[in-house]
């Protein structure tokens, strides 16, 4: 029954983002992401190595998605500005990790919030003229 149940919530997430636009695509990464984070600072704190590598290799690859749908050949720095906060935010994790230390989860997952905020907050009206370019 269970493995049915994940069955079930994959083909549900796949179909979901078979019909999302980009932008609630990227919505949905971020919530992934910030999920990932919190999985993987609950398995430090209960010392489940196996959560944790698991959980902490999926945010790592959200985020290094997230960095490489950035349009690094927009006009303006917000580009590269948030390319150095994914990758500031890949190296805590990573370093949270190694160190079984929440400190740099904590920090990434902040960061992260604060991006996925400003992005919700873009008027409904903007979404098309994102995946226009």
């Amino acid at each position: 029954m269970r493995g049915s149940l994940q069955s079930y919530r994959k083909v549900s997430l796949d179909s979901s983002l078979a019909v999302a636009s980009p932008h609630k695509v990227i919505q949905m990464m971020f919530a992934g992401a910030l999920e990932r984070l919190a999985q993987g600072r609950y398995a430090i704190e209960q010392n489940n190595l196996e959560l944790k590598g698991v959980s902490l290799g999926k945010a790592v690859s959200i985020i290094a998605g997230l960095n490489s749908s950035l349009n690094m050949d927009a006009e303006g720095d917000v580009a590269g500005n948030l390319s150095a906060l994914y990758d500031f935010m890949l190296r805590r994790v990573s370093e949270a990790n190694i160190n079984n230390d929440v400190t740099g989860i904590d920090e990434a997952a902040k960061i992260l919030r604060m991006i996925k905020e400003g992005w919700d907050a873009i008027p409904a009206e903007l979404h098309e003229l994102s995946s226009e370019k």
